[in-house]
């Protein structure tokens, strides 16, 4: 019933027969933006090479990576058991960011890049600044780990005598090189890789997970351990879920420490976005995306909460303290060196290094689509050849300047004053991934309320509430790296970015408009 609304008899039937009408032409409008996935593709040069699995895989091994095998100790220590409310709230989170990426590929699966849509809704400005600053954080990051790689294969090897510490620039070349060849042989050639790659993570989680429950089965007891890389001997324990209850609080070190926990955590999330890269190389995309991303999320929290709730029913999370350097132990390696695996440490490095390979081979699939999209929409003569796919259907001269920027690792780490700089900027980028993530939030936001919009496609629950829960979250997790002096450099010269090269972006779009707009009147 309508307010106001009094009239009765025929002209109440006539309005119910308006309004019946005009019901039924909204319908067949929201029909006709739902446009074929062969109309959108006729501007598509890419192959749909990729499955369900390639997708689910991805994403999962983009986002999964050595924060979960050497860094949990540090989460555990700050917040205790509930550390697992963290990641299931934070996991929440993402889940909306993913349903709004999710959303705007439905709309139209023949965009190479979710940035493509901060572009359309929020401004060619906005869309410049977020396209450039996601490609450097992504080849940023790729340095970090080439850079992981070498030093762990450089320690897997140091555990069997064999030391190959001077020859961690030749392990880097030869790791970079060879995903390099794998990204762009084809599609289907890269996530195959990265679904082993996963699987092999996958794998560990898993076996952790069931060493846990036999554990708990046969009420294992272990005996005050020394292990290697920790300071002293760590006491003996029962394997109990007793241990997650013990001492129980929400901040027993203090709310400094729990909130400092929540940036951690979102960074262990980081990257879970890389399905909103994959959707013009994915087959049947409408089908796929919304199966993928409802089912990804679910399975990284069961991982991740699974792996916490098994770590700390074995080793009570008291148990959990710093060494003198300011380092934590491997959860992992402390719980298979309890089961009695004297390899345990070898294993986990070895998992370790396939982790950070996985990484790097996502973030170059990523970077190399990027910077492809970045030189479809420049003007630039410079960037025309990297708006090219080879005969096997991707962007090879982008994916080789992607990796040769992450080559210069090597470079860089060699030189002491430039190395210092490298880790603030490495840091920051991390930082700098949260004003994309508000953006898209944004331009999500401005999707809705455009022509774009489709009612009945892969729709965000309560968008107009939960875009702006997720943006909050955003907000204050960047406000958080303020309150550590180890993120505070990062924090700093993340704002220092959007300022500088976001009021250029501004600047320049405005005054390109503006000399457009001078001379179509000239014209006239």
């Amino acid at each position: 019933m309508t307010l106001g609304n009094t009239n009765t008899g025929k002209a109440g039937t006539n309005t119910q027969a308006a309004d019946a009408s005009d019901a039924t032409q909204n319908a067949q409008s929201t029909q006709s933006h739902i446009k074929s996935v062969e109309s959108l593709d006729k501007d598509n040069d890419m192959e749909r090479g990729l499955k369900n699995r390639h997708v689910q895989f991805i994403a999962i091994g983009g986002t999964i990576g050595t924060g979960l095998f050497l860094g949990s100790g540090k989460s555990i220590a700050l917040t205790g058991p509930s550390i697992i409310f963290v990641y299931i709230g934070v996991g929440l989170i993402m889940f909306l960011l993913m349903r709004a990426i999710g959303e705007m590929m439905y709309s139209d699966p023949s965009q190479h890049t979710f940035i493509n849509f901060i572009t359309r809704y929020l401004g060619r400005a906005w869309g410049k600044f977020a396209g450039w600053t996601y490609w450097i954080v992504l080849i940023l990051t790729g340095m970090t780990e080439i850079t992981a790689v070498s030093t762990y294969f450089v320690t897997f090897f140091r555990m069997f005598g064999i030391e190959l510490h001077g020859w961690k620039w030749l392990i880097e070349l030869c790791f970079l090189v060879v995903l390099t060849a794998i990204n762009l042989i084809a599609v289907k050639v890269f996530g195959e890789a990265e679904f082993w790659f996963s699987m092999i993570k996958i794998t560990l989680i898993v076996g952790l997970i069931a060493t846990a429950v036999v554990m708990l089965i046969v009420g294992f007891h272990y005996p005050a351990t020394s292990i290697d890389g920790v300071d002293g001997a760590i006491p003996g324990a029962s394997v109990s879920l007793k241990n997650l209850i013990d001492g129980f609080a929400i901040a027993p070190n203090g709310w400094m420490n729990f909130f400092m926990s929540f940036q951690m955590v979102f960074f262990a999330y980081l990257l879970i976005e890389f399905v909103g890269v994959t959707v013009s190389e994915t087959q049947n995309p409408r089908k796929v995306l919304p199966k993928a991303i409802n089912e990804i999320i679910m399975r990284i929290l069961i991982f991740y909460v699974g792996a916490l709730v098994a770590i700390m029913a074995i080793v009570p999370w008291r148990n959990f303290k710093p060494n003198s350097d300011g380092s934590y132990p491997s959860p992992f390696i402390m719980v298979f060196k309890y089961a009695g695996l004297d390899w345990a440490a070898a294993l986990v490095f070895f998992v370790v290094i396939t982790a950070a390979a996985s990484s790097l081979n996502s973030l170059l699939y990523s970077a190399g689509r990027h910077l492809y999209q970045l030189a479809q929409d420049s003007d630039a003569p410079a960037m025309r050849g990297l708006a090219e796919v080879s005969d096997r259907k991707v962007p090879a001269k982008a994916i080789v300047v992607s990796g040769c920027m992450i080559l210069l690792s090597p470079i860089i780490n060699m030189i002491p004053s430039v190395s210092s700089a490298f880790v603030l900027f490495s840091s920051a980028a991390s930082a700098v991934v949260i004003f994309i993530y508000v953006l898209t939030m944004f331009a999500h936001r401005g999707y809705c309320k455009s022509a774009d919009f489709i009612a009945d496609g892969f729709l965000m629950p309560a968008w107009k509430v939960t875009d702006w829960i997720a943006i909050v979250f955003f907000v204050l997790v960047y406000v958080t790296l303020f309150l550590s002096a180890d993120t505070r450099g990062s924090a700093i010269a993340g704002v220092v970015w959007l300022v500088v090269f976001g009021g250029y972006c501004l600047l320049h779009e405005r005054f390109e408009n503006r000399d457009l707009k001078e001379a179509l009147h000239k014209t006239k």
